[in-house]
């Protein structure tokens, strides 16, 4: 891991899930995982590291397909979805079916070498809360009410007014000549 520049720009969240989804989906099938999506067709557009965002859906993806590889009794079923969230942020969530977590440890599993899994560093969900945290959101995990967790964050919308001033930078002096 080395830490780079965040190179801010804006996108759009749901080209980037289905971005990850296209990188995890041979993962999936081989862990006998349904992946699908509920994008919003009206999600604003946010402004951000691309890759840093890749990073964190990534990550609560993987640890999705992980926490239902020791389900048996029934199909491994992930739901990722998006949507606008009050009137200036969206909200993506990201929903297994798998064993769960443990209520008392909800907020444990963001801090720092705390792990639960056998093999785990206890730095992914660290870092991805540090990540959506300098983006302006916020991170956090829910226990299912039958099975699973939901991994949900939210992340500011770019408003009018940046989009306005975003569009002007980029786009080129058309005015008229004088003298």
């Amino acid at each position: 891991m080395r830490k780079t520049d965040t190179e801010k720009a804006q996108l759009d969240i749901n080209h980037t899930i289905q971005e990850v989804v296209l990188l995890t989906q041979s993962e999936a099938v081989r862990n006998r995982v349904t992946l699908r999506m509920e994008l919003a067709g009206d999600v604003p557009p946010v402004l951000g590291d691309r890759i840093q965002l890749q990073q964190v859906i990534l990550n609560l993806v993987m640890n999705g397909i992980e926490a239902m590889d020791t389900v048996t009794d029934q199909p491994g079923e992930m739901l990722i979805r998006s949507c606008q969230h009050e009137s200036d942020h969206l909200l993506v969530a990201v929903q297994d079916s798998g064993t769960g977590i443990d209520p008392q440890n909800l907020e444990r599993i963001f801090d720092t070498f705390y792990t639960t899994k056998p093999q785990g560093m206890g730095m992914g969900l660290a870092i991805c809360r540090s990540i959506v945290e300098a983006h302006g959101g916020r991170l956090w995990a829910t226990a299912n009410e039958d099975r699973g967790a939901t991994f949900r964050f939210t992340l500011p919308a770019v408003s009018d007014a940046v989009t306005t001033d975003a569009d002007a930078a980029i786009m080129p002096d058309h005015g008229t000549k004088t003298g």
